[in-house]
């Protein structure tokens, strides 16, 4: 093998020579001290990202992938990246163009330190969205700093969990606060979770609906439990009466539904609103705030509303005794295309031992 000819082509024989296991000396070393010494030091870097956990690669002067280690080669595989070199191209489809620019821009500016920090979003229909900290670095040859790097080390850090923590925590103490205004509803909400995910698992699984992907799962599984969030707005001696509700007081107590979309406002998930909103509409247009129907009901409330129904048929109130699981099950499908989505009372049909076993496993 050639000794390396220029700089740009020290990476490429490093990289080869790293994974052929092989090490050739510079045929004439007095001639090339300077290269020589590059690719040792991108060798070595190519050694130190192998057994990284976290995803590491080198890119070229012409941001080309020329080498990525095992952990960012696993991301590639899993969310379905082309078998690009370019850095854009394999990671367009999440990059808006607005961030591609900017990316592009502070890799080749001095101001940024020919730098670049910020997150990008991995998104695929078959895997919950990753969320990664990127930081992209210049190397140079040498001590000696010129106009342009030689190539850029990337590494990708997960910050999904910490990212999806922080902001649950901040919705988780809302939810704690309804509870204590309308304390007699037990493990509704947690069951209320379960129900809807299941619920969105089958349709996902079986690939009944293209919009709902592994996202829409995940999500469902905690925003349903934030259905009657407004209730926080609705007076206590409404929300605790002994006994049916007068018609003014119904007039209050839908109102926790337009008072739970404006609380949730702030979520940047639009599912928590919809389903604040929305979940008592009705498929026959009959239900409230705003008399939708059909369709036109967002799908996260359509499937929040068969799974609180069930629920509140199962549970025992203050003024009601509980349904078994025979009857509450008979009650939604009856209901199909006046209260529920009958495409979705289908699937209830045919998964609602799994509701059964959901309010068993899940008792006050």
């Amino acid at each position: 093998m050639a000794a390396v000819g220029d700089p740009a082509e020290a990476l490429g024989q490093a990289i080869a020579e790293e994974s052929a296991g092989e090490w050739l000396e510079p045929a004439d070393p007095s001639s090339t001290n300077d290269l020589y010494q590059l690719r040792s030091c991108l060798r070595h870097l190519v050694l130190s990202y192998k057994h990284l956990p976290s995803p590491a690669a080198l890119l070229d002067g012409q941001l080309n992938l020329r080498y990525k280690n095992q952990a960012f080669g696993k991301l590639l595989h899993l969310y379905n990246y082309p078998a690009s070199q370019s850095f854009f191209n394999v990671f367009g489809r999440n990059l808006p163009p607005e961030q591609a620019s900017h990316i592009y821009q502070a890799l080749h500016s001095d101001e940024t330190g020919f730098s670049w920090n910020g997150d990008i979003r991995h998104k695929t229909h078959d895997l919950v969205t990753l969320i990664t900290r990127v930081k992209m670095v210049p190397f140079f040859r040498m001590a000696e700093r010129v106009e342009e790097p030689l190539a850029w080390t990337v590494f990708l850090d997960d910050i999904t969990a910490d990212l999806n923590n922080g902001l649950r925590q901040t919705f988780i103490g809302l939810l704690a606060a309804s509870k204590i205004k309308d304390n007699d509803t037990g493990k509704h909400i947690e069951r209320v979770n379960l129900y809807s995910k299941a619920l969105s698992e089958t349709i996902f699984r079986e690939k009944l609906d293209p919009s709902i992907d592994a996202d829409f799962v995940d999500e469902i599984g905690f925003l349903a439990a934030m259905h009657d969030v407004g209730k926080i707005g609705t007076p206590d001696d409404i929300l605790n009466k002994q006994g049916p509700l007068s018609e003014a007081e119904w007039v209050l107590m839908r109102e926790h539904t337009i008072n739970g979309a404006f609380i949730l406002s702030s979520h940047p998930n639009r599912m928590a609103t919809q389903i604040a909103q929305s979940h008592h509409e009705r498929w026959d247009g009959t239900g409230y705030p705003y008399r939708l129907e059909g369709e036109m009901i967002p799908l996260p409330a359509r499937i929040v509303a068969v799974a609180d129904v069930y629920d509140a048929l199962r549970m025992r109130r203050s003024y009601k005794a509980p349904f078994s699981h025979e009857t509450a099950s008979q009650i939604i499908i009856a209901d199909s295309g006046k209260q529920f989505d009958p495409s979705l009372v289908i699937i209830f049909k045919r998964i609602h031992q799994q509701f059964d076993r959901i309010f068993n496993e899940n008792a006050d």
